[in-house]
């Protein structure tokens, strides 16, 4: 991986190498892959907000298996897409946060990456929008562009003044048309229209709810602000964590201060671009559909949508992405699969890890043993079935949280813990690390941390600086 020119010949020479073998291509089912950057639960299906609007998310649940407990590797969006798309944990592959790409990783040098993998095997691959972190062109035949990203801005902000050029939320622009999401949508309906001699994999990454949190005014009209239910916060909720663990999650200096967005009035408008930003995400997810219902390829296409993280709105009093918490970790999953149960739930502890196994198995591709994700088939096909498999989440080396069907276990570098039971605490406002009832759960769970972690790659940046900050604090503590 350590340029495009290699990558390209090693693909080359894997897809030579397959030619020999027969492939039945024409008989395998065609992937849609979709992604919606920095959704958390504010999803019908999943109630993590009352007012969430997503009806093109709830009726693609309806048709496949909705997985309500399923959960990133890394509440950041490189090493979660990194991750999901090779098949190995950040702490296996040292991509840790926003940098190195993956293409960066030595421990990832010649290992194909999701799409790569399925041109390998005779799949016309094609991509538009974010689906990979950045560099997407590279692992497909086809890449209909970013169609400018994270979309068009105000000659000035509207409502965050400060911090990341990107932080600011409010009415902005005038016409859907402006907006990259739209274009995609609009690229991925021609592409489903088209006739294909061979399986095609089409991704389509979605960039709203990212901030900056801009809609059309049509959008907002649907969430107004005078009635925004603002999320369950408590005050307190922070005294039972170590200074490690709030140090860990505030000092990014990248997303704006609780308490600034509520001494500026600005937490209900914030919460309703979220809301309005995930509705027009879900408005183009329903464009696809549509396209994609109305093709040659309806009855024999595998969708899976995902989300890469989950996303804080004043929970825990804190922003954005960046925390080892349920809502830095939840996120949306849904897979569709030809002949396979429609309209079920499993509440299984799912990784966006297991992507990539689970479509192998579905497309009746060979399984890789050196991936560490597991095939969700067998959940797809009794959703409560036994499943001792966790969610693993990491962010930076040291820190781990792991979560089972009901619990959740966070460990963190400086040897600080917590423990949740959502059967009782759906917010995680008790830390029950102490209660000595549950030291026969404490350990079960923490049996799954890591043995071994890689050591952060050269080039780790923007987590590295709230990582060091919170060693730093560990450092300054013990003298």
């Amino acid at each position: 991986m350590k340029s495009k020119c290699c990558r390209s010949l090693f693909c080359l020479l894997v897809l030579l190498a397959n030619t020999t073998a027969p492939l039945h291509a024409v008989d395998r089912p065609n992937v849609l892959l979709i992604a919606i950057d920095d959704l958390n639960d504010w999803v019908g299906c999943l109630g993590g907000h009352p007012q969430a609007q997503t009806p093109n998310i709830d009726r693609l649940a309806r048709r496949g298996t909705l997985f309500s407990n399923a959960h990133c590797q890394s509440p950041v969006c490189n090493p979660s897409r990194a991750s999901l798309l090779t098949g190995r944990y950040p702490h296996s592959t040292g991509i840790y946060f926003l940098n190195p790409p993956l293409t960066q990783a030595p421990d990832l040098e010649g290992i194909l990456t999701l799409p790569e993998h399925f041109a390998a095997n005779g799949y016309h691959t094609m991509s538009v929008g974010k689906i990979f972190h950045g560099g997407d062109k590279q692992f497909f035949h086809e890449y209909g562009g970013s169609n400018g990203g994270f979309g068009p801005r105000p000659e000035k902000k509207i409502s965050q003044p400060h911090g990341h050029p990107l932080w600011d939320w409010g009415v902005f622009p005038d016409s859907d048309d402006q907006m990259p999401d739209t274009l995609a949508a609009r690229w991925a309906t021609e592409r489903l229209q088209r006739d294909y001699d061979q399986p095609f994999f089409l991704g389509v990454g979605f960039y709203r709810p990212h901030v900056p949190m801009f809609a059309t005014q049509k959008w907002f009209d649907r969430h107004p602000r005078p009635e925004i239910i603002l999320p369950k916060v408590k005050v307190d909720d922070r005294a039972d964590l170590s200074p490690y663990a709030i140090d860990l999650t505030n000092r990014e200096h990248v997303s704006p201060e609780h308490e600034w967005v509520v001494s500026a009035g600005q937490w209900e408008h914030a919460v309703q671009s979220y809301l309005a930003s995930s509705t027009f995400a879900d408005h183009c997810l329903g464009t696809v559909l549509d396209a994609l219902d109305q093709s040659p390829h309806a009855d024999n296409t595998i969708v899976v949508l995902f989300s890469d993280h989950g996303f804080h709105l004043g929970e825990k009093q804190r922003w954005a992405k960046r925390s080892l918490w349920e809502d830095g970790t939840r996120v949306p999953l849904i897979v569709v699969a030809p002949g396979l149960p429609q309209g079920q739930a499993s509440n299984r502890p799912a990784e966006l890890l297991d992507i990539f196994p689970t479509l192998l198995e579905l497309a009746g591709l060979e399984a890789d043993p050196q991936q560490e994700g597991q095939s969700l088939v067998p959940l797809l096909k009794n959703p409560t079935a036994h499943w001792p498999f966790p969610a693993i989440t990491s962010f930076g080396p040291g820190n781990y949280a792991i979560r089972t069907t009901h619990q959740r276990f966070i460990q963190y570098h400086d040897g600080s813990r917590e423990f949740y039971d959502h059967r009782s605490d759906p917010h995680e406002w008790e830390n029950l690390i102490h209660d000595p009832r549950l030291t026969g759960a404490i350990r079960r769970h923490a049996a799954h941390l890591p043995l071994w972690e890689k050591v952060l790659l050269p080039g780790n940046s923007t987590g590295h600086k709230a990582f060091a900050a919170a060693n730093q604090r560990r450092a300054e503590s013990k003298h």
